[in-house]
């Protein structure tokens, strides 16, 4: 019985094939290693756009999908916003689809909130005299949560948004207190200035080149109203009745003995 023998394999060396490109890692040349886009780049570079383009209006959320505007730290409720909420989207959204807002934290898990909707145009949500009626409660603020009602909806959170009060914010009080001060030292000027003034009126100016005068009445003939005004016989007369003693009050003493 004759059993064929093989003859023993040699490995040889073939060419890589040139209808199917293979190149190493890294390697710039062939199909393999081009890389794909990358999807975070463009994103941040969109976000960044929008944000230089309003600065200080905008503000970002915890989606990367959408931006909204800054509220104020500390507002009244039931009172209009001093500028229009609205939401950028910076992905493609249609025109038209519905996006709400909703408030809340622990207190007050659903806050009451007026003209709370919106509708998509060219990417951007406006709504049109949003206010918060609901309190958040002392010392806590209100977290935003926006839906964008697209399929699926996307929801974006805004945290610690905004702080509602019944009287909003108002100064400190030692603010108050200081600001009352000033007012109160011209308060006091003005009546040391009155003082001064009734002081002037009583005693009357000091007059270099004094006319005598009797020291027990005035005289009333026509020559002495020629010289004395109105309102230096005024002060004059009122001088005299504070500093003249009248002759008949009797003397201490003058009955003695």
């Amino acid at each position: 019985m004759h059993i064929p023998v093989e003859p023993p394999t040699t490995r040889r060396f073939t060419p890589p094939s040139t209808s199917f490109p293979c190149s190493k890692i890294g390697d710039g040349n062939g199909a393999m290693a081009t890389p794909g886009p990358l999807r975070t780049r463009p994103d941040t570079r969109n976000v960044v756009d929008v944000l230089a383009d309003h600065a200080g209006e905008l503000v970002r959320t915890d989606s990367p999908n959408f931006l909204c505007s800054v509220l104020p730290s500390h507002w009244r409720c039931n009172k209009t916003l001093p500028v229009a909420f609205k939401v950028v989207a910076l992905g493609d959204v249609p025109d038209g689809t519905l996006v709400t807002v909703m408030a809340g934290n622990d207190e007050n898990y659903s806050a009451e909130l007026r003209n709370a909707s919106a509708v998509m145009k060219n990417q951007v949500a406006r709504f049109n005299d949003l206010r918060f009626v609901g309190r958040s409660g002392r010392g806590k603020s209100f977290t935003l949560t926006i839906t964008v009602f697209t399929g699926p909806p996307q929801v974006a959170t805004y945290h610690r948004a905004i702080k509602v009060t019944v009287d909003g914010p108002r100064e400190p009080r030692r603010h108050r207190v200081k600001l009352e001060d000033p007012q109160k030292m011209q308060f006091s000027d003005r009546l040391s200035e009155i003082e001064r003034y009734q002081r002037t009126m009583r005693i009357g100016p000091v007059n270099n080149n004094p006319r005598p005068i009797h020291q027990t009445h005035l005289s009333t003939t026509p020559g002495e109203d020629q010289w004395l005004t109105t309102d230096q016989s005024h002060r004059i007369s009122f001088s005299l009745l504070k500093t003249h003693t009248p002759l008949s009050r009797p003397l201490s003493g003058s009955h003695a003995g």
